[in-house]
Order: C-alpha cells, then structure tokens, then sequence
C-alpha cells in the first residue's frame, strides 16, 4: 500500500490554500480541485477577472486577489490579507509561471531576467512571505510545482529550465529549513498538459544559425506530443497533500517518470566511467599557511 493510499484525509476539510497563477492552466484546475473538496482557496494572479465564475459556484470560499509575483512588497501585502482574510494558510502553491523559448544566444539580458523574474524570484518572494504565517502555525505545505524542463536542460529551453533548476535548488535547502517548524515542502514536476503556458510564451528573435535545429525540434513536438487534462495533475496534487509523508519529489506522468529514469542512469553511467578521474581529484592536505 502506497503512502498516498494511506495518508489520512480528515484533516483535509477546512484547509485554506493560496494558489499562484489561478486564472488559468494548472492553478485553476488546482484551485477548483481544492474547492470541491470544501476547501477555502486564496486565488492569486494577474488578472483575477477567470475567476468571477469559481467565485460564484463557491460563495464566500473563494478570495480573489490580483497579484504580480516578481512584486516582492506586493506579494508580502497579498499574504497578508489572505491570512487575515481567512485566518491563516495551510497549503501553499507556487504555479505563477511562463515559459521564453529560444536559444541561449539569442536571450537579451531583459528576456533573460524576466523569465528568472517570475519562476525563481516569484516563488522565492511568496515562500517568504508565507513562511513567518507557517512557522507560527507549526505546519502547513508548500508545493513547487517545478517542470520536466527541471529533469535536464533542453534545446530552445535553456533558459525556462534554468529556472526551474534554481526553483528546485532553492526548494530543496527549503525544505530542510522548514521541517523543524513542521512544514513540508514538495517539488511537483509535470509533464504536458493542456493548458495556454505554450500558446502564451514568449520568443527570442531567431539566429539563422540555429534554423536546421528549430526544423528538427518542430518535426519531433509534432511526432511526440503527449499531454494531458489539468484535473489530473490536479488529483495527484491533492493525493500529495493529503498524504501524511508527502515525497520531495513528485513526478506528474509516465513520459516525466520515465525520462526521469533515463537521464539519472545516464549520469550515473557517465559518473561511472570518469570515477578514476572524479577520486583522483581530491587528497585531503593540512590547510595552506598564511603570511
């Protein structure tokens, strides 16, 4: 029997969470789950205009509040009435995000901070933020949802999986911090589902230099596509929350689960084959002297 089978559901009645990135995709299909449930839900995004209908369905349940997450001052305000709102927070989603594609060459400074701005510093700012409410409270869960771009970097992806390699660092040294206070800290790392993240994301203007490249990566979206409904990735979200030992990591789809598989055992490999080299390099000495 898996933890998630034995992970006990009573406490989920009642929760509040406060979700990122609510209008759309992923977190709306995270905030919906939470609600049926019977669950409070702090609906955070740019625009909160989507969310007028899940108001309605779910009266007084749902707090919708516009929020930019590169904002640090911002999200410290929006926090704080979401806890004065509701009376505190217990799971914490961060899913504001988007997606630049492009080669690295290609990046001007601007796209590139901009994508750093919203997927790692966002996340960072609302972890701030929600953590003093947490630790004051001895527990709640803080779920990152991450990428498969996270498993390993990829051509015209660079950049957003930059981002996403800094989000689970960060979460990772995260995660140990919090546990003294009793909050839990999870990576959730996705596949593909259909939502607006590629119809919305934004492109570098192209290097000719790469365009035998972008014509080979074209022909192999088109031949291996494989996404999936945002309920699904919804459900084992909430299977993850509810579970009295939830993981650090959670992949989300037999393509992540196994691709995530295959480049661990290519690293492993390729660490194998350079061991000599890798023990070679390190010979315990005294410490140089000074002066």
């Amino acid at each position: 029997m898996t933890t998630a089978d034995t992970a006990t559901t009573a406490t989920a009645a009642g929760r509040v969470w406060f979700v990122t990135g609510a209008s759309r995709g992923l977190g709306h299909a995270f905030a919906r789950a939470a609600l049926e449930r019977g669950d409070r839900v702090v609906a955070a995004a740019r625009s909160t205009a989507s969310l007028d209908e899940l108001a309605a369905e779910h009266e007084g349940r749902v707090l919708a509040l516009p929020l930019d997450v590169t904002d640090r001052a911002g999200v410290f305000a929006v926090v704080a009435r979401a806890v004065e709102h509701f009376g505190g927070l217990d799971v914490v989603v961060n899913n504001a995000g988007i997606l630049s594609s492009g080669m690295i060459e290609e990046f001007t400074e601007a796209e590139a901070r901009a994508q750093m701005e919203v997927n790692f510093f966002g996340a960072l700012w609302v972890g701030q933020a929600v953590l003093p409410h947490l630790r004051a409270r001895r527990s709640g869960h803080i779920v990152q949802i991450s990428s498969i771009a996270a498993l390993g970097g990829f051509p015209s992806t660079g950049m957003y999986s930059a981002s996403k390699f800094a989000l689970e660092g960060l979460s990772e040294a995260l995660a140990m911090e919090a546990a003294p206070f009793g909050v839990k800290v999870s990576i959730v790392q996705p596949g593909g589902y259909w939502t607006d993240l590629y119809t919305s994301m934004t492109s570098t203007t192209p290097n000719d230099a790469y365009a035998p490249l972008r014509a080979a990566l074209e022909k192999q979206w088109a031949e291996g596509s494989v996404d999936s409904e945002p309920r699904l990735a919804a459900e084992a979200v909430m299977k993850l929350v509810d579970s009295d030992d939830p993981p650090l990591r959670l992949l989300l789809g037999s393509m992540v689960y196994d691709l995530a598989f295959d480049i661990s055992r290519r690293r492993m490999d390729t660490w194998a084959r350079w061991e000599q080299v890798s023990r070679a390099a390190e010979k315990a000495v005294p410490a140089p002297t000074t002066g």
